[in-house]
């Protein structure tokens, strides 16, 4: 390829001239290609060792000037055809243009700016996506990753490192290449290559460790092997970009999401050495992830970018120092120490934005004001003018209507974007809510408690007036750190929060801690729009929800009415309809029923979004992945924190039964009301570590008792009876009776828990647990969930297919692991959307995974046992038509077993009807399935008229209909007779199969003829294929005679029917080289042999060919003749003409009386020991199954000579 201009000193060291000319020279890299000995292995493992960009083009063109010492590289390339291509180009282009000119110096600058055109207008006539930044030596490490290791052009590479891969006790330094779908690793050591491709789906463990053995590398565990890796230059950013890549392969697996790159980063302002634009995008996602869940924002908020400063705080009368962060429509601010001050500013709040006077004691300072009359002034700043300058560029893009100021800096004009005016945004926040109802909606405009409690009498009692101190500490915090979504967040907001949300503020808080305040604000109108697209839609979510609705809550008032039970359903199913992936899963009913307690319909809506999307993910999928992951979390934190109990716990496998419940629903449905929602306030304001110190707390305080268990329901009813007995003693609330403390209470009850006393425990004990760490932990657990998940899907699947199919459990699970991974394959190489469309979760296991005709294909050459050279894909589409039952282009797993486990261990009969099946129809006529059906009318028109089609379903349908048709109206038990047999699993005979044509019987002797092209036995095989087929000729031919009757006639008359009659359709022609057979020269006696049997059957002049030739173009269009109803339809071969001993015969070349049945053919083939021999044995698929794992290339070490040449590698 060309390639930028680059100085080059030494010419000569390590190269070798191959042609030159005054200006050009064209180098090999010494050791690559013919040649080499012992200098060629040396600077091959130097290239390995040092440096990656030299063994990457072992071709190079230099230009050179006469006067000049330096030399400039124009062109590399990995293989001699490349690199011969660009030296032809410049010798006919260019060479005689520049030997006229004068001076060295314009020969230079006239090349230099020639290649460097080249490059730009073929970066202008790639697509879009393929327009990156990425240097030219990048660009040739990914070329030279997808050369070595067979990779197609869709794989993008996105960093690669020089590292050693420890090969038993000896490290073997080389490169890893780390792609979007593959981690790989090449090393070339004196002669030594050794090759590692391992899928980032098929990882099951990442960690970094140091060991005495290993020291500070990286372990790479498989469910097979492990891979360990070491002596990196930075270890820390080769980790993160491993799990990254295996978190991508996590969620492809989860849900079938394909990578897709951010085409939106804006442009580096110079060239990153040695940095992708992938590279790239990975970090600003995981700078985006981390900004996102600290300051709990949308899903779509990017990161623009940060800097250090200081925040004045009026309540402490001090600068803080810490980082702002800037992006589309925030900006917000965390101190450096924990807990000091966290602000948020959403830009739709701000009015001014202003750069203050400096000073020294305040150096560049902005100041920021609200619309709510607050001022945040920011100093320190390094680069206060581009900073002010980004911010104004935001605000201009802010929706909004209500300015008036016009400063400069502030929004002049409303939103294009959304179209909606939010100017009652003015104000305090708590004005917001309860304001984007429909009219005449029926929402919940309050929280359901303040209906409740709207006419009780005033409590005046210690627990009321606890709770008027509570609301009155709050206010008293409003009024010096603010309220709404600009308040400093600070130690003093935590310590309110640990000392229980007062009722009437609770919905306000949850929603501005939990980040749902902001999304409802930016989303006007929304919920209120699901709610009427999603009335009366029927759906399972729907049906779920009706089935759970009347066990939220049950004890409490709000939802023993229609009231709260219609509110329920409107938030659920207006969830279940924004987000169909997720719909409905058991325990969001109870979650959601608590917010709407303290919330509107529409800020529960928001709640629930939050909860479900960004603070609990992936807990509430169909799998509750998140919340297993997050219980494999707790079982670590159990044995890092209390290694005793866990030990025993384990022994028992009570941590995994208990821990679920507790996760999915926050503690609601294990602990009274009244105590669990103080541990939602919590969780909302200190997110998932919160519940991880609770469960921690709660296990140490029953430690004693756990440990003297001897059982599962022992150390359940100990737990279980605890978290009965935590009580709230402050609740102003009438006591909710708890269902599961009346159902366990024994006859002494247990002493209380004060839920204030636990929550505080839990912070004294385990408040060292940091949210970074937990994120850490869930990742390493989100690999073993998923990898588990998808072992158990493999066993559901075996133990199905046990019984259906004759394969071990090991071969199962093996061709199980070949046909998914086929279908991963292309769903990150092909089609993305193609593939989603496959995987459908709620499926059941064994028709989750589905692969199109070409997949299909491509399995069926690796691992079918019937290989017929040219003519397998024509086999394979007849197969795959067969098995696609419901014709909907795809065949599942368990259809693709079932046809392989005919082929592989079907006795003799079973072999030959499946490959009997093969040459009728539907195998055989993929168009119409109309045409086949009347194909089907012909072979069997004198038999009666209710037979003729009970192979197809087409002809159940048919019979029922002309039953119907008889005048007899059946009453509904003979419908129900019907109904029944019809779903009786019917046994097909060899009496089912419909008889077979001339042309059709021609296709299977071609079949029969390229099954055995590879076979010791080639010559008996076709010796006896040739018997076969003259005697069933000859069968056929007597049969016609005793049908032909008077029919003879009445065929003649139609063989000489127009053309227009007789010519197929071109719709109906499948491809003629989907029906091309070998070539000449493979096995021409055995064909010969065939061609004189059939010769020797002296048939009508319509099927006879004497040469290879003229067999392709005779059966080069697969067509069927028909005759339905006394009229014939006959579908040439090849337009109605054949070439016979060099002569041109005319006519009708179909003998359309003349058909076998399957019994002639068993029967004649049985005379036949060879091919008896070969339809009984038994097919080996193991060797089949080891060599496609070899094509998949997981290791390999090649020893080669001195000659070494790059080979390529399939996957």
């Amino acid at each position: 390829m060309w390639i930028q201009p680059e100085e080059v000193l030494l010419a000569g060291a390590l190269w070798v001239s191959e042609r030159a000319n005054p200006f050009f020279i064209l180098q090999r890299r010494r050791g690559h290609g013919r040649g080499g000995g012992l200098s060629g292995l040396l600077v091959g493992t130097l290239d390995v060792v040092l440096d990656s960009s030299a063994r990457v083009a072992p071709y190079r063109i230099l230009l050179q000037t006469a006067d000049s010492q330096i030399y400039w590289n124009i062109a590399c390339g990995s293989s001699r055809k490349e690199i011969t291509e660009h030296w032809d180009w410049l010798e006919s282009n260019l060479l005689q243009t520049i030997s006229i000119f004068d001076n060295d110096e314009d020969v230079t600058t006239f090349v230099k700016g020639k290649i460097s055109g080249i490059i730009a207008e073929e970066n202008r006539l790639k697509p879009g996506e393929e327009q990156e930044e990425d240097c030219g030596k990048f660009r040739e490490a990914e070329l030279k990753m997808r050369k070595l290791f067979g990779m197609p052009d869709e794989e993008k590479l996105v960093n690669y490192y020089s590292c050693s891969y420890w090969k038993g006790r000896v490290p073997r330094q080389g490169w890893l290449y780390l792609s979007v779908n593959h981690l790989c690793f090449y090393s070339f050591l004196l002669g030594k290559e050794v090759t590692l491709v391992v899928q980032w789906t098929e990882v099951t463990q990442l960690e970094k460790n140091a060991t005495l053995v290993f020291p500070e590398s990286i372990r790479v565990s498989t469910r097979h092997t492990e891979h360990f890796f070491s002596m990196f230059l930075n270890i820390n950013d080769t980790f993160k970009l491993m799990e990254q890549l295996a978190n991508i392969a996590m969620r492809q697996l989860l849900d079938n999401e394909a990578f897709a790159a951010d085409r939106s980063l804006p442009k580096p302002c110079k060239t990153l050495k040695n940095v992708s634009a992938l590279k790239r995008d990975l970090d600003a996602r995981a700078k985006n992830e981390r900004y996102r869940a600290m300051f709990r924002l949308m899903q779509d908020e990017r990161l623009d970018g940060h800097t250090d400063c200081t925040l004045w705080t009026p309540f402490a009368k001090m600068h803080v120092v810490g980082q702002l962060f800037i992006s589309n429509n925030y900006i917000c601010f965390n101190s450096r120490e924990e807990d000091l001050c966290q602000l948020i500013i959403p830009l739709r709040e701000v009015s001014i934005v202003e750069k203050a006077d400096s000073s020294s004691v305040l150096p560049c300072p902005v100041s920021i004001s609200t619309k709510n009359k607050m001022n945040f002034l920011f100093a320190n700043l390094k680069d206060r003018d581009f900073l002010v300058q980004r911010i104004s560029d935001f605000l201009q893009r802010t929706p909004d209507s209500s300015w008036g100021d016009t400063s400069p800096l502030s929004l002049i004009g409303h939103s294009a974007a959304s179209g909606v005016s939010s100017s009652s945004s003015a104000g305090s926040e708590s004005v917001h809510r309860g304001r984007h109802y429909h009219p005449g909606l029926p929402t919940a405009s309050q929280g359901l408690l303040q209906l409740y409690h709207r006419d009780a009498p005033e409590d005046l009692g210690p627990k009321a007036m606890k709770e008027k101190m509570k609301e009155e500490a709050w206010n008293i915090h409003f009024s010096e750190f603010g309220r709404g979504v600009c308040m400093y967040r600070t130690s003093r907001t935590r310590e309110l929060v640990l000392n229980g949300i007062p009722e009437r503020l609770r919905g306000e808080l949850w929603l501005l801690f939990s980040g749902a305040q902001n999304e409802m604000a930016t989303h006007p109108g929304y919920y209120g729009d699901l709610v009427e697209q999603a009335m009366g839609l029927c759906s399972l979510a729907t049906e779920e929800i009706e089935r759970d609705l009347h066990r939220s809550m049950p004890e409490h008032r709000a939802f023993q009415n229609e009231t709260g039970i219609a509110a329920l359903r409107r938030v659920l199913t207006a969830y279940a309809h924004r987000n169909p992936g997720i719909g409905y899963c058991q325990a969001m009913n109870i979650v959601t029923s608590v917010l709407l307690l303290y919330c509107t319909e529409e800020e529960a809506f928001w709640l629930l979004v939050a909860l479900c999307e960004r603070m609990l993910p992936d807990y509430y999928n169909t799998r509750v992945v998140g919340a297993l992951v997050d219980q494999g979390v707790f079982e670590e934190l159990t044995r890092a924190f209390l290694p005793l109990l866990y030990e025993h716990m384990q022994e028992l496998g009570v941590i995994s039964t208990i821990s679920l419940s507790w996760f999915l629903t926050l503690f609601l449905s294990v602990m009274p009301f009244d105590s669990a929602v103080l541990l939602v306030d919590c969780f909302f304001y200190e997110g998932i570590k919160v519940i991880f110190q609770v469960a921690l707390a709660v296990l140490h305080d029953n430690m004693d008792a756990l440990l003297s268990c001897s059982d599962e329901g022992e150390a359940m009813t100990i737990l279980g009876r605890y978290l009965d007995n935590v009580v709230n003693k402050q609740t102003v609330a009438p006591p909710i009776p708890h269902l599961h403390a009346l159902l366990t209470s024994g006859d002494e009850p247990p002493p209380e828990i004060d839920i204030f006393d636990l929550i505080k425990s839990s912070y004294e004990k385990f408040g060292s647990l940091r949210s970074d760490v937990i994120e850490q932990m869930r990742f390493k657990q989100r690999l073993k969930v998923i990898q588990s998940l998808e072992d158990t899907a493999k066993r559901s699947v075996v133990r199905a297919m046990m019984t259906e199919s004759a394969f071990t459990i090991e071969e199962l699970e093996e061709l199980y692991c070949i046909f998914k991974s086929k279908h991963m394959t292309s769903c990150y190489w092909g089609s993305s959307s193609s593939a989603a469309d496959r995987h459908d979760p709620s499926l059941p296991y064994l028709e989750q995974y589905r692969i199109d005709p070409v997949q299909f294909t491509q399995l069926f050459t690796a691992l079918g046992p019937w290989i017929c050279g040219g003519h397998t894909p024509t086999l394979s589409a007849r197969l795959f038509r067969l098995l696609d039952q419901n014709q909907d282009g795809l065949v599942n797993f368990k259809e693709f077993i079932t046809g392989l486990s005919g082929m592989y261990h079907g006795d003799m009969t079973e072999k030959l009807k499946l490959l009997y099946k093969l040459h009728l129809p539907p195998a055989l006529c993929p168009e119409e399935a109309e045409s086949a059906l009347e194909a089907t009318h012909f072979f069997t028109e004198d038999e009666p008229r209710g037979e003729i089609l009970t192979h197809c379903e087409e002809g159940k349908e048919g019979g029922g209909e002309a039953d119907k048709k008889k005048g007899n109206c059946p009453d509904y038990r003979y419908y129900l007779r019907m109904w029944a047999k019809e779903k009786e699993p019917k046994r097909e005979t060899i009496k089912d199969l419909p008889r077979m044509n001339q042309e059709q019987f021609i296709e299977l002797c071609k079949t029969l003829y390229n099954m055995f092209s590879e076979e010791p036995l080639e010559q008996e095989l076709y010796h006896s294929i040739a018997t076969v087929a003259s005697l069933l000729l000859r069968i056929g031919e007597v049969g016609k005679k005793f049908n032909n009757g008077t029919k003879k006639t009445e065929t003649a008359a139609t063989a000489q029917a127009p053309p227009s009659v007789q010519a197929p359709p071109p719709t109906q022609a499948p491809p003629p080289d989907l029906q091309r057979e070998e070539g000449p020269g493979e096995g021409g006696s055995g064909e010969s042999q065939v061609c004189r049997a059939l010769a020797d059957a002296q048939l009508e002049p319509a099927v006879l060919q004497t040469s290879d030739e003229e067999t392709k173009d005779d059966t080069s269009v697969s067509s069927y003749s028909v005759v339905s109803s006394g009229s014939l339809q006959c579908e040439d071969i090849a337009d109605d003409t054949v070439l016979i001993g060099g002569e041109q015969r005319r006519g009708s070349v179909l003998d359309v009386d003349w058909s076998i049945t399957f019994e002639q053919v068993l029967a004649s083939l049985l005379t036949e020991p060879p091919l008896v021999d070969y339809f009984e044995r038994k097919g080996d698929i193991q060797s089949k199954m080891a060599a496609c794992k070899a094509q998949r290339v997981v290791e390999r070490q090649i020893s080669s000579a001195s000659d070494h040449e790059l080979t390529q590698h399939s996957i």
